[in-house]
């Protein structure tokens, strides 16, 4: 079944733009009072894009507490009326974005749900955002083995990088030339192994470099289609192994890695841990670099 929320927040703003184009003019003779035409904010990609964090019971759950949420309470007070729309599967892959099989949507899939609204809002949709791709490379962060890395990286990434620009020239299609769009690249959560000695910091040096050849592919595939791009890995530092930084419980790490342990569950004492999802203040650390690229007045 399709989340919760999700359905919930598509519903919704289907039902809230009816009534807008519905509504008449004021009854009242003496008001002035005009409808705030409707507008909105739509959210697309993976967990992230749903503000997914573990419980107490160490089970990844959906929030509100998400880049998303975040970023919409910031803007909403110099945008009456907006409205945000929330897409984002839990587990999401460009493939899966593009074809389904893991969350349900109307059409089949999170691009023909999102492209539909897109169709069906048309003038009415102040900003979209995206984070796609990291699933697809899920399982090159898992590994210790180093020339696995590699060929995980060389195997999977061209095809992702292919299916993101399919995803935004029809998210572009449908939206339309001017409709505001930004993406994102990805903070890294396998920087945590560092912690597990000098095997460990060999594999966080190695899958960084890869991380950001990655990112930059991402980047170029937000941008060819007149999308901004949300410099999340910057954001997190996450290419900075220079800055020794000391965390409670922890000892003396480099910056990338204290900054990944403060503001993800990555480096969190079971049960919460190991989650590679942002906590609260992670996705607010998101949502700013959202706000800073979509440079919204």
């Amino acid at each position: 079944m399709i989340r919760g929320s999700v359905r919930i927040a598509f519903a919704a703003a289907v039902a809230a733009a009816a009534l807008t184009a519905c509504s008449g003019p004021p009854t009242s003779a003496g008001s002035r009072a005009l409808p705030i035409p409707a507008s909105y904010y739509l959210a697309l990609g993976d967990s992230l894009a749903q503000g997914v964090q573990p419980n107490a019971t160490g089970a990844s759950v959906e929030t509100r507490q998400g880049y998303p949420d975040q970023l919409y309470a910031a803007r909403r007070p110099r945008h009456a009326g907006l409205r945000l729309v929330k897409l984002g599967c839990p587990g999401e892959t460009t493939s899966t974005m593009i074809d389904g099989g893991i969350c349900h949507y109307p059409g089949g899939s999170q691009l023909a749900a999102a492209a539909a609204f897109l169709r069906a809002h048309r003038g009415h949709v102040l900003l979209i955002t995206i984070d796609i791709g990291a699933n697809d490379l899920e399982a090159c962060g898992s590994q210790s083995n180093l020339i696995k890395i590699i060929s995980c990286f060389v195997t999977d990434v061209p095809g992702a990088v292919s299916r993101l620009a399919t995803i935004m020239a029809r998210l572009r299609a449908a939206a339309g030339p001017s409709v505001r769009m930004v993406g994102m690249s990805y903070y890294l959560p396998a920087l945590a192994q560092w912690r597990d000695g000098s095997s460990g910091q060999v594999v966080a040096r190695l899958i960084e470099r890869l991380e950001a050849g990655y990112n930059e592919l991402l980047e170029h595939g937000y941008t060819d289609h007149g999308a901004k791009v949300a410099n999340v890995f910057g954001a997190f530092d996450t290419g900075d192994f220079g800055d020794q930084v000391t965390l409670p419980g922890i000892g003396k790490v480099p910056r990338n890695v204290a900054l990944l342990c403060r503001w993800t569950w990555e480096c969190a004492d079971p049960p919460r841990g190991p989650n590679q999802h942002a906590n609260t203040a992670g996705y607010g650390v998101i949502a700013r670099a959202f706000g800073q690229a979509a440079d919204l007045s």
